[in-house]
């Protein structure tokens, strides 16, 4: 049986993130951020992260993210 531990080092827009749970997904570090999923952009280790996959992919330690937020106005 696996627990889940406090292990993964993650850098998020250049800043380090240190001891968040594995297995944590895309989904939970925003919520974890308190960022809004909508009209966020996510890229991970230089690759877009798909909306649609948010809930299912998992971050790994060592992980590089960029988190852009969008913000409308005119």
């Amino acid at each position: 049986m696996k627990f889940k531990g406090l292990d993964v080092h993650l850098t998020v827009n250049g800043k380090d993130y240190d001891d968040l749970n594995d297995d944590m997904t895309v989904s939970e570090l925003l919520a974890y951020l308190s960022l809004p999923e909508k009209k966020i952009a996510v890229e991970r280790n230089r690759e877009i992260v798909s909306k649609s996959t948010f809930n299912t992919t998992i971050l790994k330690s060592g992980d590089t993210l960029e988190i852009i937020h969008f913000i409308g106005g005119g």
